[in-house]
């Protein structure tokens, strides 16, 4: 192992919300940098989530972060339960006595939402459980979660969220719900950057573009391989990118000993890879904010200009 092809060795990190999509890409990602990553959600092989998918689980997570060449620990966590998250923050303590890197990716509020209803239509159960879901869970791991993060100077708070500052905030996400429920992130990680900051640690927001998930690819009833048949019919598909893409840039973020000139931002995977060099698993780089931003003003822009 060498510092150049394991920047993140010696690291020690917590996905919390790594079963699927992007919480796996980043694990993985990590784990390809040389860091022991913990993984938590609540799917495992013997128990499914309210999502109801069983392919993907916490341990299959773990044994990609350690074949990608880190060390995966799976740990059955339901954030929104408070002793379970202080249980598991306090074993990282007892194992490994620092944390340098939280990744808050909890969500699997997918089913819950229904868009091109008027706010007063929607079910207000199903709207407070995304709010649970994606906000109260990351609140109540950062809390309990960063005591132990800020004992060594240069800690990582990553808020995953969907949509950057500049494309949330003036652009309705649709359902009220889920657009409080993928703002907060974005505040929380802003809200954490002045304390964090005293103590030589940084808290940033980040943002996929649109991801190649497990649960997108079956929607459109395609595979990781041929992803791209799905542009006959939705052509704005061709900016889509892998979990991969996402993952790679918070492994760059948390190799980088300058990082802390991000604290407080609200970043995305595309961005993050003009900075870094960084691609995605094809070679390319896209950029699906971008594309989205520039296909309002001009119905003609293409896919493969932003990547």
């Amino acid at each position: 192992m060498t510092r150049e092809t394991k920047p993140l060795g010696g690291r020690i990190a917590l996905v919390a919300g790594a079963t699927r999509g992007a919480g796996r890409g980043i694990a993985v990602a990590l784990g390809a940098a040389g860091a022991t990553v913990y993984v938590t959600g609540r799917t495992t092989r013997a128990r499914a989530s309210e999502v109801g998918r069983t392919t993907e689980t916490i341990e299959e997570t773990a044994e990609l972060v350690t074949a990608a060449g880190g060390e995966g620990i799976a740990v059955p966590t339901d954030h929104l339960e408070i002793e379970q998250v202080r249980a598991l923050v306090e074993r990282i303590d007892k194992e490994r006595g620092r944390l340098d890197v939280l990744v808050n990716d909890v969500w699997g509020g997918e089913h819950l939402i229904k868009f091109g209803e008027k706010f007063w239509e929607t079910d207000l159960d199903g709207g407070l459980r995304m709010l649970e879901l994606g906000v109260k869970t990351h609140a109540i791991t950062s809390r309990l979660a960063v005591p132990l993060l800020v004992r060594h100077p240069g800690g990582l708070v990553v808020e995953v969220t969907d949509g950057t500052a500049e494309y949330n905030g003036t652009r309705f996400r649709e359902n009220l719900f889920y657009d409080l429920a993928k703002n907060a992130p974005i505040r929380m990680a802003f809200g954490l950057a002045g304390g964090l900051a005293e103590v030589g640690c940084a808290a940033v927001a980040i943002s996929p573009g649109w991801l190649r998930s497990e649960q997108m690819l079956e929607a459109f009833g395609v595979t990781e391989e041929n992803w791209r048949d799905a542009t006959a019919k939705v052509p704005g598909f061709g900016v889509a990118e892998s979990p991969a893409y996402v993952g790679r840039a918070v492994a760059a973020l948390a190799a980088d000993p300058d990082r802390a000139r991000w604290n407080g931002r609200s970043l995305s995977s595309g961005g993050l890879a003009k900075e870094y060099g960084f691609t995605d698993t094809d070679g390319s780089r896209p950029d699906a904010w971008g594309f989205l931003i520039a296909q309002e003003t001009d119905e003609n822009v293409s896919p493969d200009d932003y990547r």
